[in-house]
């Protein structure tokens, strides 16, 4: 079947919650990914930098045959010899006293929430039922119906509702309004140190900091979705350590699997997670061996193949070149590590469209942005050949004409 055949059938039996541009992929390997009708493309947006490590990286591949042939699953009713070690090297790697393992980004940030009420009522002492978390405008947090109800995108939240009570929005980079919005019942602070489904959006210097001195100040939680963020992607292992911020709460997922499995986690201290009792809170498959195993190998590819310094670098090259782009359609270049935003001043849209013509994927995001997130494993070469392609198609007049 070629490419066309695909689309159809995808089109005809799949709800249609994307958009996404018509490449079939069909085979991938490092930063390269191939499609049904034989053509190869450099990945920019590296699954939503969730294969931080390449696609289909040996080692965690070999991880994950070893425990495929082993056991898969065993649920949380017996235990495995895989999850204890993974949550020690987890929590060794990044120094928090307990982990919480999970599935999903969104299932994490929901695990989040539970934990952070929980430790309001246990420990704060808010009356029951009148816990409130601060969020930001601008947030991606996942999906599910308790998320899109404290989402400032409508379209998120149309039909959607009744949505769960017990959340404030407040400007992103704002610390004053941050301050003013919490009262006695306010038990957390959830944000991403950069929005990246809002368009890679960064706070002002400083932000990070300010925030983590005022939740202190209040007894307030500091929560950090690093979903994406998170494990190298913006040269620091956590983005939060470009301030110097060490969240309360940290919520991670997508790089932790290297893309071979849905692995998430909730990190923390024990005064938040050790308040968890049998039966507060659950997943038939979060820790389960298999995903553990493969997130053991997918932290050992970072630390051994020093992917953190490698975005930190090459993060900074790909960035200045990108900004030394003379286009008339570009407003603003903006990022950190390999986490770039390129806002443009007309639809994003027709650029992808156009790179994806000369080999090269990504995506855009809130209309005007186009995201470039490439594996962590990738070359100063394979950056300079992506930015021949990149700058002529952002000079060319016909693509915005």
């Amino acid at each position: 079947m070629d490419s066309k055949q695909y689309i159809e059938l995808e089109e005809t039996y799949s709800a249609h919650n994307y958009h996404p541009l018509d490449v079939v992929i069909d085979r991938a390997e490092g930063v390269w990914v191939y499609d049904v009708d034989g053509n190869k493309y450099l990945d920019c947006l590296s699954a939503y930098s969730a294969v931080n490590q390449g696609h289909c990286h040996p080692k965690i591949m070999q991880a994950a045959v070893a425990q495929m042939q082993r056991v898969t699953l065993t649920s949380r009713a017996f235990r495995n010899d895989q999850m204890g070690p993974f949550l020690k090297e987890l929590c060794e790697l990044t120094g928090y006293e307990m982990a919480l393992p999970m599935n999903s980004g969104a299932e994490a940030v929901e695990t989040a929430v539970k934990a952070v009420r929980k430790w309001g009522y246990a420990t704060k002492g808010v009356p029951d039922g009148q816990a409130e978390i601060i969020v930001c405008n601008g947030n991606f947090h996942g999906r599910t119906t308790t998320i899109v109800g404290f989402s400032s995108e409508e379209a998120y939240r149309e039909q959607f509702g009744p949505f769960t009570p017990g959340f404030v929005r407040v400007p992103y980079g704002d610390p004053v309004a941050l301050e003013a919005a919490i009262t006695p019942n306010t038990v957390g602070f959830m944000l991403e140190p950069i929005q990246g489904e809002g368009g890679v959006v960064m706070p002002p210097a400083g932000y990070l900091y300010d925030a983590a001195t005022i939740c202190a100040r209040h007894n307030v939680l500091l929560i950090a979705d690093e979903i994406q963020t998170g494990l190298g992607r913006t040269g620091k292992l956590f983005a939060s350590e470009h301030e110097g911020v060490r969240p309360d709460v940290m919520i991670i997922g997508k790089a932790l699997s290297g893309g071979f499995y849905p692995v998430s986690a909730v990190l923390t201290d024990k005064e938040v997670l050790g308040l968890f009792k049998p039966g507060d809170h659950g997943s038939t498959f979060g820790g389960n061996p298999l995903g553990s195993a493969i997130g053991r190998a997918a932290l050992q590819v970072i630390v051994d193949e020093e992917l953190v310094a490698r975005s930190r670098d090459l993060g900074e090259y790909f960035k200045g070149r990108l900004a030394r782009i003379e286009s008339a359609v570009i407003k603003e270049v903006r990022g950190k590590g390999l986490f770039i935003g390129v806002e443009l001043t007309v639809p994003a849209r027709p650029f992808c469209e156009s790179l994806r013509e000369r080999g090269i994927l990504c995506k855009e995001t809130h209309e005007t942005v186009i995201r470039f997130a490439p594996p962590l494993v990738i070359t100063k070469d394979e950056i300079d050949w992506a930015l021949g392609h990149i700058e002529a198609v952002l000079m060319a007049e016909k693509v915005f004409a």
